[in-house]
């Protein structure tokens, strides 16, 4: 059974959030979890640009001053996005951070994209999982010898939620790893958005695009996943086929968290903020009203553990009347059910522990 510490949101003149931030970390183990001289990754979302309910730059700053105590030398990381967007390459995504307030001056650590330039500088994983035996995770990832996951604890429109899992399986991932959770074919062109401008032919690495009466084509069967040329399309004419099933989706979201962490036995530590629980993903360009009041901080070792206990919390929580919750109101209801009824959430964390990701079994030490 995995401890899951946990503080609610109170605060008075003796202990403030902040404090209460270092006192779980500090229970958690966060001495015993990073070394000093570690190269510590601090994952957490930057937020799209529009979205304000992504986790706020002062408690990044706040665990990355934690981190600094030890002697380590944190960084903040985060992938590139599968979709065309803001985020979709380095530099719009640290532009888009910076301008969302994930700035030195604000944090105190420098930013860093972990799968590079446009999304392709990966690691190949092996694991055992059941339907995946390789992944491909952000090089930046797997070169750190330690790591902090920094989650909004939410709503996801694919998931049910997204916590710690889908913040090391998704975002870990390379933008490769990111289509293979996704879909199992190559990316599509539409045809009549494409200037047959022939950029997407020349990033290609793999000979998979022509040009075909003034519009670019994707051969499928040479199509290697890699999606660089979403990221180049001047015109957002390429994009992802989401054909995956969402229960398909969370198990190999699952085996890619494995991924993610693999060789960080014991160096790694999770924090859930259940704050501005919204009904969908940061990935937005506009953040719903939350469905519950704010709940707390979840420290943990165990990423299924702390996962868990944040579901229990926020589906023991009474749902808010007028926003996008459509059922589950009452304490004890099925908050990720009343805004996304046909996504089996429960299968994230099940997978993730028949794999030995975490246990879905935890003491909730209230702090």
């Amino acid at each position: 059974m995995s401890k899951v510490y946990f503080s609610d949101m109170r605060a008075s003149h003796k202990e403030n959030l902040f404090d209460k931030i270092a006192k779980l970390l500090a229970l958690a183990g966060l001495r015993q979890t990073i070394a000093e001289g570690d190269l510590t990754a601090v994952k957490i979302h930057f937020g799209e640009k529009g979205n304000h309910t992504y986790l706020r730059p002062v408690f990044a700053r706040k665990v990355v001053e934690e981190i600094k105590k030890v002697g380590a030398l944190p960084f903040l990381t985060d992938s590139s996005t599968l979709y065309p967007g803001q985020r979709k390459e380095a530099v719009s995504a640290l532009t888009c951070a910076i301008e969302n307030g994930f700035g030195y001056a604000c944090v105190g650590a420098p930013l860093v994209i972990s799968d590079g330039l446009r999304g392709v500088t990966e690691t190949v994983v092996a694991i055992e999982g059941e339907l995946l035996k390789k992944t491909y995770i952000g090089t930046e990832i797997i070169e750190a010898d330690s790591l902090v996951a920094m989650t909004h604890f939410k709503c996801h429109e694919l998931t049910g939620f997204g916590g710690a899992i889908k913040n090391l399986g998704m975002g870990c991932a390379s933008r490769k790893g990111k289509l293979v959770q996704h879909s199992t074919v190559a990316p599509k062109v539409a045809e009549k958005y494409c200037t047959g401008c022939g950029i997407c032919l020349k990033a290609c690495a793999h000979d998979a695009i022509a040009i075909i009466e003034a519009k670019a084509a994707i051969d499928p069967t040479l199509c290697a996943g890699c999606s660089r040329c979403i990221t180049v399309c001047p015109v957002k004419a390429v994009n992802i086929q989401w054909n995956e099933a969402a229960d398909l989706v969370m198990r190999k979201m699952a085996e890619y968290a494995k991924g993610a962490v693999t060789g960080k036995s014991g160096k790694a530590l999770y924090i859930n903020f259940i704050t501005q629980v919204s009904p969908a993903c940061d990935c937005y360009g506009h953040s719903d009203a939350p469905i519950v009041n704010d709940i707390g901080i979840c420290v943990s070792t165990d990423p299924v553990a702390i996962d868990q206990a944040c579901a229990d919390l926020v589906n023991g929580a009474r749902g808010n009347e007028g926003s996008a919750l459509q059922s589950g109101h009452e304490p004890g209801g099925d908050k990720f059910r009343g805004c996304w009824p046909e996504i089996p959430w429960e299968v994230q964390l099940e997978h993730g522990e028949k794999i030995g990701l975490g246990s879905r079994k935890y003491e909730l030490v209230r702090v």
